[in-house]
């Protein structure tokens, strides 16, 4: 008697390669997605090949999450001190023989033009995420200043070609990981008190200090013209402090429901600078208003919420160290691109995660999404 084997569907095969991707994740990203192509047709239609190339930058980036997502966490491990080294090494050689374009050293060829402090992204939370994994269970002090050494080395070198804003969220990624490694307060609180006693500072004596034209020794001349824009962006309405007063005045005509899908006239006339990129917010909140901005920051609270849940079911200290960092690497995306658009926060090179324009940053949310998912399929097959 001759046994007959069915060959399963095609469908039933690539099952267990999506069966353990995490829904309510996909479904947050779902709509960033979403938003994200509504308002780069709007805001990139008459802007050469944006939306089609945002398009690609979003399945490049999708591919690159199934990729990473079949990693298990533990084949990740095995990666964070070589990636770590291999970025460290490359910021070296920018400082030393980098291209310089716009007045900054960020890039290197090699072969091909790449910009390597966006490697620190994910090697930074994956080399502290390793490093406390190795010492669980007998923490120390010394351990955490060790760790603070790890990621002021990177974030260092970062600051010196300058790039502000890359450094803002390497830094981010890597005090997450130590904060929720287990950090005193005791060692939290003055360090605080001190960000709180210098933002007092700045806040009081610097509007004098950029009216009479003083340099502060610590900052770039840029940096410090971006604070003094931020404290009072009408002391050159043309100049340095356009890009805030176009974008604070396309939110605020928006209104609470918006002017309309393509209605956005400070979009369309182009009075709101890279509109396509780090703008792209107030291009969103001038069409879709109050309410779409409600919406929109509701999906990312949710995202956020939903990987942080992610980190808690985490079968390892290391799984849950970088989940929980890589989710805080979205937040510090969103919180600082809303806040610089808005006025509230200085401006510097962020996009907004999924609805700017880029394609290096695309990638690298694709693998902080993929390593989410990874973790989360994990966490399933330790239950099974």
């Amino acid at each position: 008697m001759a046994v007959v084997f069915e060959r399963p569907s095609l469908l039933k095969r690539a099952m267990p390669w999506f069966s353990g991707f995490d829904g309510p994740l996909a479904f947050a990203v779902f709509l960033l997605v979403c938003a994200g192509m509504l308002t780069m047709f709007s805001s990139g239609y008459d802007h050469g090949t944006r939306f089609l190339d945002h398009g690609r930058n979003m399945l490049i980036a999708g591919f690159i999450m199934f990729v990473v997502a079949q990693i298990p966490p533990q084949r990740l491990m095995t990666l964070a001190v070589p990636l770590y080294v291999l970025g460290v090494t490359l910021l070296i050689a920018v400082a030393v023989f980098g291209i310089t374009k716009k007045g900054a050293r960020r890039w290197i060829n090699v072969g091909i033009v790449i910009q390597p402090s966006e490697i620190l992204k994910i090697a930074m939370p994956l080399m502290l995420a390793w490093w406390f994994q190795k010492r669980e269970g007998q923490l120390r002090p010394l351990d955490f200043l060790v760790a603070g050494l790890l990621l002021a080395v990177p974030v260092g070198l970062i600051m010196k070609q300058p790039d502000l804003g890359t450094a803002l969220l390497v830094l981010a990624a890597g005090l997450s990981v130590i904060f929720f490694a287990g950090l005193s307060w005791k060692l939290i609180i003055p360090p605080v008190l001190l960000g709180v006693v210098g933002l007092l500072l700045v806040v009081i004596f610097e509007p004098q200090l950029c009216a009479q034209g003083v340099r502060w020794p610590v900052l770039h001349d840029y940096q410090q013209q971006r604070i003094c824009t931020l404290l009072d962006p009408t002391r050159d309405p043309l100049g340095k402090g356009f890009h805030i007063i176009q974008g604070m005045i396309a939110i605020g005509s928006g209104g609470i429901f918006g002017k309309g899908f393509m209605q956005g006239t400070q979009t369309h006339l182009e009075f709101i600078p890279e509109r396509t990129t780090d703008f792209i917010f107030a291009a969103f909140s001038e069409e879709f208003g109050l309410f779409g901005n409600l919406l929109l920051i509701s999906s990312f609270i949710f995202l956020v919420l939903r990987g942080l849940a992610i980190a808690l079911e985490a079968p390892t200290l290391f799984a849950r160290l970088l989940a929980g960092s890589v989710t805080m690497i979205f937040f510090t995306y969103a919180f600082v691109n809303m806040g610089m658009v808005s006025g509230i926060l200085p401006v510097v090179g962020v996009p907004l995660p999924f609805i700017s324009y880029g394609g290096t940053a695309m990638v690298t949310l694709g693998m902080g999404l993929g390593i989410l998912m990874s973790i989360a399929r994990s966490k399933r097959l330790v239950q099974t």
